[in-house]
């Protein structure tokens, strides 16, 4: 039987970094409820169905390469307001876009959050615990043309942009990575 933590896996000066449990899903559906939040993450309609399986990607990619996406609830609370990390993907851009079986940093924060650093605070949090714990190397990230928040948070976090990708949907994607510092 697997048990839930009982504390956070890291915490910030305001936020507790937890990794996903199974109590999770109901907020993660929540999350991207809303179009606004929704906006830049690719055009799809928040299922149950789909936050179960992003649920179960989240812990899949904690089990299988030792780091992921943590749930963010503010100190001591229990509502889920982001979700900010470093996971395994594989986008399927092909080799040559650099976003298959990579490490990928991503974060998505509910708009009633927006403007506070949340992303920034987090993000700085997780990228120095992955490097400590797994070593300077490449993370990549992808986001969506025209989001200058969270183009602005990639270049604050030390990524760089080293291409493009057009989606099946039209979206421009703007490439970024990180380097072994």
């Amino acid at each position: 039987m697997v048990r839930p933590a009982l504390r956070p896996f890291l915490t910030t000066e305001r936020f507790d970094l937890w990794q996903p449990q199974a109590g999770d899903q109901h907020d993660l559906f929540a999350l991207t409820l809303d179009d606004e939040t929704r906006r830049f993450l690719g055009s799809f309609t928040p299922t149950e169905m789909d936050s179960f399986n992003r649920l179960l990607r989240n812990t899949g990619s904690w089990t299988l390469y030792g780091y992921g996406v943590f749930m963010v609830r503010p100190r001591g609370e229990q509502r889920i307001i982001a979700t900010c990390g470093v996971f395994r993907s594989h986008r399927g851009f092909g080799p040559h876009k650099g976003m298959d079986d990579v490490a990928e940093a991503g974060w998505i924060v509910h708009k009633d959050f927006w403007g506070q650093g949340v992303a920034s605070e987090v993000m700085r949090a997780a990228l120095d615990w992955f490097d400590a714990v797994h070593g300077n190397q490449r993370i990549a990230c992808m986001i969506d043309e025209g989001h200058a928040a969270s183009d602005a948070i990639a270049r604050k976090l030390g990524f760089v942009e080293y291409g493009r990708h057009e989606s099946d949907d039209g979206a421009v994607l703007r490439l970024y990575e990180r380097c072994g510092r």
